[in-house]
């Protein structure tokens, strides 16, 4: 990366005041429970110490497959990656402060752009468009593990990036527990808006287990 500047520093800070588990992350097995409506299905999960996923016990192949998704979008959130790793090549453009305090900085890269809002030190929005799709997450609140942020309530929309149209809304609330040296999800719950339609999902993990150390 060429010499920081002001907008890279303020980036760097906020990213790598993320939680994230380190390269002793042992894994661990859970019970998974999702609900739906009236629905309730059961299962168990594995995350491996290389992050790989496997979720067994559901006959119903839809469901799994999105408990599968769901457990990639955490692993994803938790992977550590430097930031040299991740943004290096990046260049990084300082925007507008807004009215509660959060600098806009564009970060350009080789095959996208992405804007975002850093607040306090952390990361309150991310803005990305590719092809017809766009999205804005915006974060609510944080849960501060003494090691790190994560986001604990926030909302992500979907647009025609064409027609500007929103598709629909994910409103999230995020749990999260201590075991052993790391903080783990034990609650998610999802709720959607498409059109007029609205569905409430909630993933559940008990039974958490660290496996063994990594060798």
């Amino acid at each position: 990366m060429t010499q920081p500047t002001k907008a890279s520093v303020f980036f760097q800070t906020a990213y790598e005041g993320r939680y994230t588990w380190d390269a002793n992350f042992p894994g661990y097995t859970a019970d998974v429970q999702l609900i739906q409506g009236e629905e309730v299905y059961t299962g168990e999960i594995i995350i491996n110490c290389d992050l790989s996923i496997k979720v067994t016990g559901i006959a119903d192949e839809q469901i799994q497959e999105g408990i599968y998704i769901q457990l990639q979008d955490v692993v994803i959130h938790r992977q550590h990656s430097s930031f040299e790793q991740s943004h290096g090549k990046c260049e990084f453009i300082l925007g507008e402060t807004d009215a509660t305090g959060a600098v806009e900085i564009l970060v350009k890269s080789d095959t996208v752009d992405s804007y975002y809002k850093i607040r306090e030190g952390k990361i309150s929005q991310v803005r990305r468009a590719i092809a017809r799709n766009a999205f804005v997450i915006d974060t609510h609140e944080n849960f501060d593990t003494g090691a790190g942020y994560i986001p604990s309530r926030y909302d992500a929309t979907f647009r025609n990036s064409k027609t500007d149209e929103v598709t629909s809304v994910l409103k999230f609330e995020d749990t999260y527990e201590k075991f052993g040296d790391y903080y783990l999800m034990t609650k998610q719950v999802v709720h959607e808006y498409q059109n007029s339609d609205r569905a409430t999902t909630e993933f559940r993990y008990s039974n958490i287990r660290l496996l063994g150390p990594r060798t």
